[in-house]
């Protein structure tokens, strides 16, 4: 006998009943056909944009995940954002494809679903799906993904283009919370006559109690993010994410400062290797961490390579021996250096 679909509604996904619905999904054809739909339509919205400010846009793709999730569930959203990804690479391939962004998709799909599928449709859970996928996946989860991405494929571009993103994803929240709630109060009356979801249908109107929400967790939003980015930048290190060249020019950069501070070095057999470089957010002061080394007798024809070395290869160099190490804070701005200690002499 053939099972009837159950239409249940849940106030939260924390429900046995509710994982076996979702997966139930995978065996409607309906479903699969709308999945379907929905990946098509997701992949030619990645090209579509509602511009707002020069610099500053609405990426449309994320409404098409908003409502295949609202319709067939956590279980395949997750599968349709790994064919999404996948088909996106390959249809406009663009750098290296480089999975864990793949978690990125995954990550939004499942957030939608929870918050969307099966569920009593309101501004507020609307609102809370989106402030959920900017801080939580575009912002705590893309960040650290595209930090690592930019040092395994673009030579360790700097950490400080990661923060223009993430002042975008709070700026455009309030704005692609409403054009949610609008794409979806529209969608939901015809997907409910489909039977495609279930439960009432009625217009979502935002109120001011709601509005008022969406002001504090913008607020809330902005606050997570400003510790977050104190918190990493007072912690990394920013010689991490140094190309060879910066390496080179931070390194000389370190000798200058030494020889001006002290007399005791002689600048034609020493290098200086930069083990740290830490900077404040919004500070314009870095401070350094600086090994001296001593090259050996002999190995002064290989001082150009040594000035190319970071932390790690210079400490497993037999021509060079530590001597001692320095630190030095220097303003960004003027290059003056404010303060400066040798260490372990």
């Amino acid at each position: 006998m053939h099972r009837q679909k159950s239409t249940a509604l849940y106030p939260h996904p924390f429900s046995a009943a509710y994982w076996r619905d979702a997966a139930a999904e995978l065996r409607d054809t309906r479903m699969l056909v709308f999945a379907a739909l929905m990946i098509a339509v997701r992949l030619a919205l990645k090209l579509v944009a509602i511009p707002l400010a020069p610099g500053l846009k609405i990426n449309t793709a994320f409404l098409a995940n908003a409502v295949g999730a609202m319709v067939f569930g956590p279980v395949m959203a997750a599968l349709c954002a790994v064919v999404t990804d996948i088909l996106g690479y390959l249809i406009h391939p663009e750098g290296v494809y480089f999975p864990p962004f793949l978690l990125t998709e995954v990550a939004g799909s499942l957030l939608f679903a929870l918050f969307l599928y099966r569920a009593k449709l309101t501004p507020v859970r609307v609102m809370l799906s989106r402030f959920c996928i900017c801080l939580f996946v575009n912002i705590l989860l893309q960040t650290p993904i595209m930090i690592w991405y930019y040092r395994l494929f673009m030579d360790g571009a700097p950490y400080v283009l990661t923060v223009p993103g993430m002042v975008k994803n709070l700026f455009l929240f309030p704005i692609e919370s409403v054009v949610l709630t609008v794409l979806l109060s529209a969608v939901l009356p015809v997907t409910s006559r489909m039977g495609l979801t279930h439960g009432e249908s009625a217009p979502l109107r935002f109120t001011k109690k709601q509005l008022a929400l969406l002001g504090a967790l913008f607020v809330l939003g902005s606050a997570s993010v400003l510790g977050y980015l104190t918190y990493y930048y007072n912690t990394t290190s920013l010689s991490a994410s140094y190309t060879k060249q910066q390496r080179r020019e931070e390194n000389l950069k370190m000798a200058d400062i030494l020889t001006a501070q002290t007399e005791d070095f002689d600048g034609e057999t020493v290098v200086t290797i930069v083990e740290s470089a830490k900077r404040p957010f919004l500070s314009h002061e870095t401070t350094y961490t600086a090994a001296v080394y001593a090259v050996t007798d002999g190995a002064e024809e290989d001082m150009d390579t040594f000035w190319g070395y970071s932390k790690s290869p210079a400490s497993k160099e037999e021509a060079m021996k530590r001597q001692c190490g320095f630190t030095a804070t220097v303003d960004d701005r003027t290059g003056e250096v404010l303060a400066f200690a040798l260490t372990e002499q």
